[in-house]
């Protein structure tokens, strides 16, 4: 029988499922609304949209790199356990929507969640839909949460921490060797810049401010204290910026230094971090147990 878009679109709006699903409970039920419904609830397809409030802080990074290793995408993909994070499935489906970000390069999220899941993966499903399934089938909230392509003029270093963390450098002259310990040590230091010159002028101004106030505080002259300011300023920038700081293999050379002696210039880089930014609830197990056990009464002796 003919199953109108507005159907399907009624249908999953109460559900929250794919559209796939709908149409096929629409069609299975001869377009009762209902009776798709409670199937669906039935199938546990109508489940999704009452995990999508569940915060997903734990997950996967993945990075996808094309033929010639100059252009790669990065996603995080986030569940709410890492028993899940470890799961085939969910695992299958991090790697699929970092394929088809490297094959397809959409300008944003949503477009990519349009995209159809790469041959092999979903019958034809797209990502949006694909993500639902899944959370009906595992029984957890799923978030493909952000991606990222990055294309090098020369080389591209990327470097996977595990499964958590990831960075992409893109790399202008030097080796690929350089390329890939860049990214070694983006994952490790989490530079916020990559220059001080890059560094937003409000941020620079704040951190200013504080360090006025601290070196006020020593009761130092105010010509000296505007010295300790400047000294302590440009140290602060060094720390959260790429080029100013300490390279992890060589803590004695600055990342700048590094550079200039491989006649190599970092262009771009990225670094995702899971559950990075997303609050977290903070679970007391210990008390929980002891709560559960004070609940139980006193305890039946034999």
């Amino acid at each position: 029988m003919n199953i109108t878009a507005e159907a399907v679109k009624q249908l999953r709006e109460r559900t929250g499922a794919g559209m796939m699903e709908c149409k096929k409970a629409l069609v299975e039920t001869k377009g009762d609304l209902d009776a798709a419904a409670e199937l669906m609830r039935k199938q546990g397809l109508a489940k999704a949209d009452k995990k999508a409030a569940r915060v997903a802080a734990e997950g996967v990074v993945v990075i996808e790199k094309s033929a010639d290793a100059r252009t790669a995408a990065m996603v995080e993909i986030n569940c709410e356990t890492d028993f899940v994070a470890r799961e085939q499935d969910f695992r299958a489906f991090a790697r699929a929507v970092a394929a088809r970000a490297l094959a397809s390069r959409p300008a944003a999220l949503q477009a990519l969640l349009a995209m159809k899941v790469p041959d092999g993966q979903g019958a034809g499903e797209s990502i949006e839909e694909r993500r639902r399934s899944l959370v009906a089938k595992i029984g957890e909230n799923i978030t493909v949460r952000r991606f990222v392509v990055v294309t090098s003029p020369d080389h591209l270093g990327a470097y996977v921490h595990g499964t958590r963390i990831g960075a992409l450098v893109a790399v202008k002259g030097g080796a690929a060797q350089l390329a890939h310990d860049l990214a070694m040590h983006v994952a490790a230091s989490n530079p916020k810049y990559l220059t001080p010159a890059q560094v937003p002028a409000d941020v620079v101004a704040k951190e200013r401010e504080i360090l006025t106030e601290q070196a006020q505080g020593e009761g130092k002259p105010p010509e000296i204290v505007a010295k300790m300011v400047e000294g302590r300023l440009r140290k602060s920038l060094g720390e959260i910026t790429l080029t100013g700081q300490p390279f992890v293999k060589d803590p004695d050379v600055t990342i700048e230094k590094l550079l200039k002696g491989a006649q190599a210039q970092v262009v771009a880089f990225e670094r995702f971090e899971v559950g990075a930014g997303i609050e977290k609830r903070q679970d007391d197990f210990v008390a929980e147990v002891m709560a559960q056990v004070k609940g139980a009464g006193p305890a039946v002796k034999h």
